[in-house]
């Protein structure tokens, strides 16, 4: 019997927000179809009504030939349905063995756990799938990719049918990636119906057979991924041709003295680390994960202690001995995790764009809340934040938009940034907003702001940055200027 997953005429609505309207599509055993679209899109929002999260306000999911109404994520579970999210779900304390077969765990004739059987029941999973993981190790201890790994095993050991993965690779290596891919191309050879969302396209390319794009709450595409091409793609989703990202952005060809002196850094990872930065200038950091250019950025930012070495803002030495010395000498970082180290999930927009300003918004003894609501305003306004609120919560936000919430805070008319680091700043979000950032990149430079772009897209940190500095096992490699870079002469430096 032909296996399939269905959504017929799918509506979801929010406060102000029509989040998804009769959205259909067909997805089939075997095979594996991806969801694009932009942030806010509704790529979310569906997969949270695929697990049991939120309800449909209309229109119906079939699976095999059934409807299905989930009640709950339990509900959808039981019913053969695994959503794995970047924010692992498992119990960090408990092995591997044990993740993998929670509530389902064997048992003896004495009704004991099986701890043998357990075990070897694991070893039969890992091996199937070539992970090198030992059951009994403590999930927590795994790497990020391995952990993921787990979670596949979990779904597949369910008998699951449908398996959807929600931007995968965010957290992976390259060799990781591959291990992932290897695993999702096992799933489908199982018969399984795989649901893929990501914001990178050359993955899409990779992994998928099919392709749906979502744009505004609606399916707008439906196309095989043989048949298409980024070009194509990118119009669907963006509602216009961006054309050439890069070449159409409006740089900042004046810049000023010097700004940022680092000469022989040395932190616990980092290791002898010197450059310079002249004000308005767009400093790129490039090199493999693990390459130390995250710890340079927290001990500008006085997040890791400085063992040694020597940084000058405008020419005087600085000592940090916390982020907020960093902040008040004019410092601000948009963390790489930006959920769990950038941003207060469960507050307001306004509240996460005026923390670092509050002294200045008192009314007296109080916050003045009209201060307050003009300079989160002003956030929204200014990076075209969706929302229908300054009062929404930020975790309802998209990735771009909370992105977009951080920019606001350190950004705002408040705040009198010289120095703007931006670890990752591009990561989990769509091209559409991508590019917007880059041009944002470019307006803080010209405002005479000094910005430290960090990525792990090559193409990106070559073609923002006016400077790459290209790190390895944590000390500078090499340094190259944009017009001398290539993707093969920065690979090299950040590899050899």
């Amino acid at each position: 019997m032909e296996k399939y997953l269905e959504f017929k005429d799918i509506d979801k609505s929010f406060p102000g927000v029509k989040a998804l309207s009769e959205v259909s599509f067909r997805a089939q055993g075997g095979r594996v179809l991806a969801l694009l679209g932009e942030n806010g899109a509704g790529k979310s929002t569906l997969l949270k009504i695929l697990s049991g999260d939120l309800q449909p306000d209309g229109g119906t999911i079939t699976l095999n030939g059934e409807e299905m109404k989930f009640a709950s994520p339990h509900h959808a579970i039981k019913s053969g349905i695994s959503v794995i999210y970047q924010e692992r779900q498992l119990i960090p304390g408990m092995s591997v063995m044990e993740n993998i077969f929670l509530g389902d765990l064997p048992v003896n004739k004495l009704k004991q756990l099986d701890r043998r059987k357990l075990k070897r029941d694991s070893q039969a999973l890992i091996t199937k799938f070539g992970l090198p993981i030992d059951p009994t190790m403590p999930v927590g201890r795994l790497p990020v990719a391995y952990q993921q790994m787990v979670e596949i095993m979990k779904a597949y050991h369910r008998d699951t049918e449908v398996i959807a993965f929600d931007e995968p690779t965010a957290p992976l290596t390259e060799a990781e990636i591959e291990v992932l891919f290897n695993l999702i191309a096992q799933l489908k050879e199982a018969g399984k119906i795989v649901l893929y969302v990501s914001h990178r396209l050359a993955e899409i390319f990779q992994v998928t057979d099919e392709i749906v794009v979502l744009k505004d709450g609606q399916k707008v595409a439906q196309m095989q991924t043989s048949e298409t091409n980024e070009q194509e793609l990118i119009k669907a989703m963006v509602g216009r041709d961006i054309g050439d990202t890069y070449a159409n952005l409006s740089r900042n060809e004046d810049m000023g003295d010097m700004l940022l002196e680092v000469n022989n850094l040395v932190t616990h990872v980092v290791r002898d680390v010197s450059f310079k930065m002249r004000r308005g200038e767009v400093v790129g950091f490039a090199g493999l994960v693990g390459a130390g250019r995250t710890e340079v950025a927290r001990a500008l930012f006085g997040a890791d202690r400085v063992l040694s070495g020597e940084i000058k803002i405008e020419g005087e030495t600085i000592k940090f001995g916390s982020p907020k010395d960093a902040i008040a000498a004019g410092i601000a970082l948009c963390p790489e995790d930006r959920k769990d180290q950038g941003l207060v999930l469960l507050r307001s927009i306004k509240d996460n764009v005026c923390m670092p300003v509050l002294r200045s918004l008192k009314k007296g003894l109080f916050l003045d809340p009209r201060k307050r609501g003009a300079l989160a305003q002003e956030a929204v306004e200014k990076y075209s934040i969706k929302t229908h609120s300054i009062d929404k919560i930020v975790a309802e936000l998209s990735g771009g938009n909370q992105q977009k919430v951080i920019l606001g805070r350190w950004t705002s008319s408040k705040m009198e940034t010289k120095i703007l680091i931006l670890d990752e700043p591009t990561k989990g979000i769509d091209v559409g907003t991508k590019a917007e950032i880059y041009q944002m990149v470019c307006d803080f430079a010209k405002q005479g702001i000094g910005v430290i772009f960090i990525s792990s897209e090559l193409t990106e940190v070559i073609n923002v940055a006016d400077t790459i500095i290209v790190m390895r096992n944590g000390r500078v490699s090499g340094q190259v200027k944009r017009e001398d870079a290539t993707e093969e002469n920065v690979l090299a430096l950040a590899m050899h």
